[in-house]
Formats: C-alpha cells, sequence, structure tokens
C-alpha cells in the first residue's frame, strides 16, 4: 500500500520504519528543516532503540518530504500523527491535526479513494470535525474525491515504540465506513498473522499470540485510549498511595505489590511505587480526559486523585530527604537520570526536573546526570542553576545526598562504594526502588526507598 504519514515523531517514526519494513511505500512527512535533514540522512531526530537500524533496512521503501499536499495524491492511507499540546484546561489542541487535514486536502485529486487515519491522541468527535474540514476543503478546489475517516489510537511506550508497533497487544480501529476497515485490515495484516520475517535485533516475543483487530465507532475508539492511559495512571498512583502506608505501619511496599500483582484481576504491570509518572500520555491525557468531562458537566475523582497524588509524590520524595540531612538550604543534591523513563531522551513532564525545581527553590544546589538525556534537559530547564556532570561519579562529588530518579541499567552497576566515599554525606534515597538496599548500605550508604 502507499502510505503517507504526516507528523514523524515518536509515533510517527515507530509507524513509518516498521510499516516500510513490512513493505510498505511509505512517505513521512515532517516540517521542522532540521529532522528532515537527519531523516533523509538516515538518522534518528529521537532517542528510541532499534530506530536507526530499522531506518536502514527500510531505505528502499520509506522517503520523507515536507510537502503535505504532494505526499498525498497517490495515497492509499494517509496517517495523522501530529502533536497536540494541552490547552490551559488541559484539553488536547487539536489545531496541527486540523492543518495537517487542510493541507492533506489540498493534494487530493478528483475521482480518487483516501482513508484518512488519526493516529494522534484527540478529543471525543475529533473525527467528524477532521470530516468537515476535508469536505470544506475539498469543495472550495472544487475537488469531488471519496474520503473516508478512521481512529487508530496507538498505544506506544517509550523506548519500546518498535516493539509495540510489530507486536502489539491489540490494534483498535474506529470507524463508520467498512472502506476504511477494509483499507486498514490490509494495512496491518502482517501484523496481525505475523506473517514477516522479524528483525534480528528485535525477535518475536517468545509465547507471543496474534493480536486482536477491535473494530468499533470513532468515539469508543477515541476514548479506549484515554481510558487506557488513566488506568495505568490510577495503578501507579495506588501502588504509591499504598506506599505511604507501608512506611507508617512498616510494611514492604515491594512485598504488597508482588502480593497484589499474582492476582490476574490486578496484575504486576505498573505496580512499581516511587516518584510517579510523566512523559507526554500520561500526564497530558489524564488532564483531558477530566477537560472532556467537565465539558459535559461529569466529574471524574478517581482520576483526578491519580493526578494529586502523582504530584505529591515530589514533594514527598524531597521531605523524605529533608528527613535525614534536616536542612536543605545550601546542601549540594545530586539527581541521577532526567529522562521521564530509561531508554528514552524525552524530560517531558519528567518527575526529575521537578525534583530539580524544587530542591533548587528550597535553596539547595542541584547537579545531575543522566546518560542520554542532558541536552533536552538544559532546554527544558532553562535559566535554572544546575551543574550537570558527565558521569555519576564526577555527580557524587561533594554531595550531601543522591537521588536515583531515572532506572537507567547504566547506573545498576555502578561501583557504590566508590560513589559513597566521593560524597560529604553518604545519603541515597531511591526513588524507583532500583537498588537492593542492603547493597546499598553495605556500599556505606545511608538508605531510602519509598514504602520501604
Amino acid at each position: 500500500m502507499r502510505i503517507t504519514i504526516i507528523g514523524i515523531g515518536y509515533v510517527g517514526l515507530a509507524t513509518a520504519v516498521a510499516l516500510a519494513y513490512l513493505g510498505h511505500n511509505v512517505v513521512g512527512v515532517e516540517k521542522d528543516p532540521y529532522k528532515l535533514k537527519l531523516l533523509r540522512e538516515g538518522k534518528s531526530p529521537i532517542h528510541e532503540p532499534g530506530i536507526e537500524e530499522l531506518l536502514e533496512q527500510s531505505k528502499e521503501k520509506l522517503d520523507f518530504t515536507d510537502d503535505i499536499a504532494g505526499a498525498v495524491a497517490d495515497a492509499d492511507l494517509i496517517l495523522i500523527a501530529v502533536g497536540t499540546p494541552p490547552k490551559m484546561n488541559g484539553e488536547a489542541d487539536i489545531h496541527y491535526v486540523e492543518e495537517a487535514v487542510r493541507q492533506a486536502a489540498m493534494g487530493m485529486v478528483s475521482g480518487s479513494t483516501y482513508v484518512i487515519v488519526i493516529k494522534s491522541t484527540v478529543p471525543i468527535g475529533t473525527g467528524r470535525r477532521v470530516m468537515h474540514v476535508v469536505r470544506k476543503t475539498l469543495a472550495k478546489r472544487g475537488v469531488e474525491a471519496n474520503v473516508h475517516v478512521a481512529s487508530n489510537p496507538e498505544f506506544l511506550r517509550e523506548g519500546m515504540a518498535l516493539r509495540d508497533t510489530l507486536y502489539p497487544d491489540r490494534i483498535i480501529v474506529g470507524a463508520e465506513t467498512p472502506k476504511a476497515v477494509e483499507a486498514l485490515l490490509r494495512l496491518y495484516r502482517p501484523i496481525l498473522e505475523q506473517t514477516f520475517i522479524p528483525p534480528p535485533f528485535l525477535p518475536r516475543p517468545e509465547g507471543y499470540s496474534l493480536p486482536p483487530l477491535v473494530t468499533t465507532d470513532p468515539t469508543s475508539a477515541e476514548l479506549i485510549k484515554y481510558a487506557a492511559n488513566a488506568f495505568l495512571a490510577l495503578k501507579i498512583s495506588f501502588i504509591n498511595e499504598i506506599a505511604g502506608l507501608c512506611e507508617k505501619v512498616g510494611a514492604d511496599v515491594k512485598e504488597v505489590a508482588r502480593g497484589i500483582g499474582l492476582d490476574p484481576r490486578i496484575g504486576p504491570h505498573f505496580l512499581q511505587a516511587g516518584l510517579g509518572w510523566g512523559g507526554s500520555c500520561l500526564p497530558k491525557d489524564t488532564a483531558a480526559l477530566l477537560a472532556v468531562a467537565a465539558e459535559y458537566g461529569y466529574t471524574m475523582p478517581i482520576v483526578e486523585a491519580a493526578r494529586v497524588v502523582n504530584t505529591r509524590q515530589r514533594h514527598l520524595i524531597v521531605e523524605k530527604l529533608q528527613g535525614e540531612l534536616k536542612i536543605l538550604r545550601g546542601r549540594i543534591i545530586g539527581i541521577l537520570g532526567l529522562a521521564f523513563k530509561p531508554e528514552t531522551d524525552d524530560v517531558r513532564e519528567s518527575p526529575a526536573l521537578d525534583l530539580v525545581r524544587i530542591l533548587t527553590e528550597r535553596g539547595a544546589h542541584v547537579k545531575v546526570h543522566d546518560p542520554i538525556a542532558i541536552p533536552k534537559a538544559k532546554v527544558a530547564l532553562g535559566e535554572l542553576p544546575v551543574d550537570y556532570a558527565d558521569d555519576p561519579y564526577t555527580l557524587a562529588e561533594g554531595c550531601d545526598a543522591l537521588i536515583l530518579a531515572t532506572e537507567w541499567e547504566t547506573y545498576r552497576h555502578l561501583n557504590l562504594a566508590v560513589i559513597s566515599r566521593r560524597m560529604n554525606t553518604p545519603v541515597l534515597v531511591d526513588g524507583r526502588n532500583f537498588f537492593n538496599a542492603e547493597q546499598v548500605r553495605r556500599a556505606g550508604f545511608i538508605y531510602l526507598g519509598v514504602g520501604r
């Protein structure tokens, strides 16, 4: 099939290289000149494991341009994967979606059939809004094209985007016409039937079952995305709330999580207590869900509470540190990890950056390290007086405490004894319950976990 993907961010790029690898002819549209230059050189503008390898393997089927209208004329499917940043009230802003669709309609030709697929996370009813924009644009041009719109929300995890694209646990399609469903079935058939040869660096997971294709109406498909992310946010905030009680009564939240996670109705995933959730999805989507509910005069106190608990978690970590050091003003605090999760350089809504801001406000001097996210962190933190260390050992020099904020695997292999000797006060706040507490103590640290 001939595929045009508008918006080459995390979702757009992972989708583009995966579909090209499966044999589709893909044109990716990217308006940012710097990103476009990198893509044409076979380089990824984002850090995502395996993405550049698949870019190389798929290059014969993959092209990049900044011309939307020129890219859609011969397309069978037009995938919209542009950003939907939050408005002041939390609602997702679909300005970029509407503009992408309008420009796509400018390239459509009479007599052709197009299926517009919305992969961006959008408010309820966006499908109808998109169709209105298309019809208005085509009418103004005097073009008669047959256009269908479908919702196809993504469920990609940063750091595992290619795995989640090639080996999804489900594919959701919301459409009102059989033509749109049929087109997406053709698009995803190699994934639904797993007939492709896996990339050497990304083997098919052992025991992987064929993913179901769930077809529904567009409104339900749009809400599925929000509901899924809200539920994941709830699980994390729930275990963090339990962790607080564990500290009061002397229980270990890791044991509690293990015990409840064995119940198949609950499951073990997203029950890791710590600093809480961040990134581009859970914060934005829970806020958007509350905004949609408010639009209809409906309250969602559970989702609202999940956000409150998540914000509180950052402050509880700082309070834990202050309880040990007594005074934070004038202290030197090192933070290990800046990305919101490992295997990505994404610092959007990162708990680590919140820690930097809180500690700075309280008069502490902050030093930070991250394997790859420092360039983006510098932009996000702006003029805050932060020292950026080249490695964790340099970071530890003269520190009164360290906070583990992102569970990078490289940190697991640090020589903690060497690090503790370089510090003024060997205090380690494990904001992800990442380390073995006894090993940390044997290395000379005062260890503080979450809910332990």
